[in-house]
């Protein structure tokens, strides 16, 4: 049990208390934002290609190599022979109409009803102790040390947030699109590689032969034909 005494009678009567300002009327933030956004974005794209091609690539590639290989030999032969006829007698067309009509309107007019502070921070009244009027904002007056905190700059709420936004967006994208292609692609590979790694008195011998005949014809018609046509009102 412990030996401390509360307070006497006479020290409990002797103490005195000071009542605080309320929270809600304590203002450390107040904020007001008014955002009116209005977007009128019109994208009408309009896109034709068209394309004939003939590609052809004959690889011929030959590698040998001797590594820690004393008294090796390592030949690599490659041979290719190609007879490539390529013909393209060959209509490739695109065609892409595009017809675009578009209204936007945003209306960013009116005025925002939801943006006026109504928290006071106005000092407008009280008498110090001295009989002298206090126009000031709350604080300590010439012949008082009172602290008038029932009004002033301590009036107000907490944090008062007033954000408003208004937003208006109108977007079209109207894309048309036409794509057409004829193409002719031939790639013959000739490759040899021949190594000795590490071998004495060795021999290494790679040998490719490649006979490639590529013939290539397209006689034809690669057509791509596309028609918009776009009225929007926003």
């Amino acid at each position: 049990m412990s030996d401390e005494l509360g307070l006497t009678p006479e020290e409990l009567a002797a103490e005195s208390a000071t009542a605080l300002p309320d929270k809600e009327v304590v203002s450390i933030l107040d904020l007001n934002a008014d955002i009116n956004l209005a977007i009128d974005a019109a994208a009408p794209i309009d896109l034709a290609v068209a394309a004939n091609a003939n590609i052809a690539a004959p690889i011929e590639a030959a590698a040998s190599a001797n590594i820690l290989s004393d008294g090796s030999a390592a030949q690599a032969v490659t041979e290719q022979t190609a007879g490539i006829t390529q013909g393209l007698n060959a209509d490739a067309t695109a065609h892409s109409l595009q017809d675009s009509g578009i209204g936007q309107s945003a209306d960013t007019g009116g005025t925002d009803p939801g943006a006026t502070d109504t928290g006071g921070a106005t000092d407008t009244g009280g008498t110090t102790a001295g009989g002298t009027a206090d126009t000031g904002t709350g604080g300590l007056t010439d012949g008082s040390t009172t602290v008038d905190t029932s009004t002033g700059a301590a009036n107000g709420n907490l944090l008062d947030v007033n954000v408003n936004v208004d937003a208006n967006a109108n977007v079209a994208a109207p894309i048309d699109g036409a794509v057409a292609a004829n193409a002719n692609a031939a790639a013959p590979i000739d490759a040899s590689v021949a190594a000795n790694v590490g071998s004495i008195d060795s021999v290494a011998v790679s040998s490719a032969q490649q006979d490639a005949t590529i013939d290539q014809t397209i006689d034809g018609s690669a057509t791509a034909t596309t028609d918009q046509t776009s009225q929007i009102t926003q």
